[in-house]
């Protein structure tokens, strides 16, 4: 898989060993900042807590986002006014502004180095779209309590963007330095992290159990699912929202040579922008955009290409390509993240969060806050505005194109193989090989060995696609993503592709169907 710059910051640390018999106040599954910042936020309520992943620290989503820290939101105010009202866009604006004071309010009171800076955010008009929709969100985020001003100049002095609208008291940061700092603080306030575990199973009740793969058991009186997607429910929430593959590109550029700054334009997708440390005298400017529904689009690789091309195009002094990455974002149908107590009576005692919407990292931090609110008890504004359990009125016809777009994934079952033969898979390649009624995920690895699976997803029996840039089995139904070898790797899948049998695809006939017997 590619590696984002903020995941090539030393090895991860050795994962502590979990003592069998565990049992703590609150579980949290998922160690990335959805995870951490509660987990921070109940081990300083005084609650014990635990967390558990089955990867280092940083190796999930938040590793491989442009670790922008926004209050000005990916779906835009005008939008969220018409999903949530006037108070529901402003209670969102709120939120999200906190989320960012409480990151730089953690990262001074825990002494955490992570080149977090304020920032301001820049939003302008793509080629082609009018000038008019920046008036109607100016208009809207000024509603919503946002600090944002018309701005009626170019953003930049070598390429005429038109008139942007400027966004105050933004922020980056490197996030996972910040994970690292804010396990560190979990362990201080008396929780503990252990990673190298696989949450197999989660269930409700009192107390809850979180059963991990190698046998261990931990008993909980609450636990909170912070995997990206929930991993404990094959329906609750998959209907409410969407999986993305989002591309990005880092290229070299001199240092000051571009206002630090975030950036964003008005494209479906848009691009956004944002500038790092590379070095004595280098930045790198971050480039990402080329977004698509996850498992439901060919050659992805040409996607990062897209996005070079558009970037040399409007930055003449971007130098080579330093990184290329990709990552996931959990598209919910009105917006706004799902965090709160996980919706009906089959999981009791369980929280989640999921739907970061292109802002995970506030959303995230958003969790922290507000999980910690729900579950000690403590009355909290946000908490209608993000219940998982809300029914979004508005959102009718966003779910309904969304279910119709899975119901068709439905439709590869009856699709021929991807190759004549498996002779025609090339080494660290993979394709679907149709045998008989079954699809079988077939991979060749380096020294030129087959690697058959079942191409059935684990979650809700959708066939997976090959994902030739980062060398995954991904679904096109609800994002489960899987490892070359078919270990799983995002949920909301709990476990791995099964292995076909051998030998399973050799009698697949050059062309389909088989010619009758002479």
């Amino acid at each position: 898989m590619t590696t984002s710059p903020w995941m090539e910051d030393g090895p991860p640390e050795a994962p502590q060993r979990l003592p069998r018999g565990t049992m703590v106040d609150v579980c949290v599954v998922g160690a990335g900042i959805a995870g951490l910042s509660t987990a921070y936020q109940l081990a300083r309520a005084g609650l014990s807590v635990i967390v558990v992943d089955d990867r280092p620290i940083g190796c999930g989503e938040t590793g491989r986002t442009s670790a922008h820290l926004s209050s000005a939101l990916d779906d835009r105010y005008a939008w969220l006014e018409r999903m949530h009202g006037r108070e529901g866009a402003r209670l969102a604006a709120e939120s999200h502004a906190a989320a960012i004071d409480f990151i730089e309010a953690v990262i001074a009171e825990e002494n955490i180095s992570c080149d977090f800076a304020r920032v301001p955010g820049y939003l302008f008009a793509a080629p082609g779209e009018p000038e008019e929709e920046l008036d109607r969100e100016l208009e809207a985020a000024q509603r919503a309590g946002v600090e944002v001003e018309r701005q009626g100049e170019s953003c930049f002095t070598f390429y005429d963007t038109g008139p942007c609208l400027r966004f105050a008291r933004q922020a980056v940061f490197h996030p996972v330095r910040y994970l690292q700092g804010l396990a560190r603080a979990v362990r201080r306030w008396g929780g503990n992290v252990y990673t190298g575990l696989h949450a197999a199973q989660i269930e409700g009740g009192s107390p809850c159990r979180v059963f991990m793969r190698d046998g261990r058991e931990v008993l909980a009186d609450r636990v909170v699912v912070a995997t990206n997607v929930p991993v404990h429910a094959r329906f609750a929430i998959h209907s409410k929202q969407a999986a993305y593959r989002t591309y990005l590109v880092s290229l070299e550029v001199p240092a000051g040579a571009i206002p630090n700054a975030l950036y964003w334009d008005t494209g479906d997708p848009y691009h956004y922008l944002r500038l790092a440390p590379a070095g004595p005298g280098a930045e790198q400017l971050m480039v990402g955009g080329e977004d698509h529904r996850t498992g439901q689009a060919s050659a992805p690789e040409d996607r990062w290409d897209r996005l070079e091309e558009w970037t040399r195009a409007r930055f003449p002094m971007a130098g080579r390509v330093l990184h290329r990455w990709s990552g996931q974002i959990i598209e919910p149908v009105d917006g706004l993240a799902y965090i709160g107590e996980s919706p009906g009576l089959s999981h009791p005692g369980v929280y989640l969060v999921t739907g970061d919407s292109g802002n995970g990292l506030t959303h995230g931090t958003i969790a922290g806050i507000l999980l910690r609110d729900l579950i000690t008890g403590r009355e909290n504004p946000w908490a209608d505005l993000y219940a998982p359990g809300r029914v979004s009125l508005r959102a009718l016809g966003e779910i309904a194109r969304d279910n119709l777009n899975i119901a068709t994934q439905y439709a590869h079952w009856l699709e021929p193989s991807e190759v004549s033969s498996v002779d025609d898979i090339e080494p660290g390649e993979g394709a679907l090989v149709r045998h008989g009624m079954r699809i079988l995920a077939v991979y060749r690895d380096g020294g030129g060995e087959l690697h058959r699976l079942s191409a059935v997803c684990q979650h809700l029996g959708c066939i997976v696609a090959w994902n030739s840039s980062e060398k995954t089995w991904d679904c096109p139904c609800h994002g489960s993503r899987y490892d070359r070898l078919g270990h799983v790797i995002n949920g909301p899948a709990r476990s791995n592709l099964v292995p076909a049998a051998e030998g399973e695809d050799e009698e697949y006939p050059p062309s389909w169907p088989p010619s009758p017997p002479a």
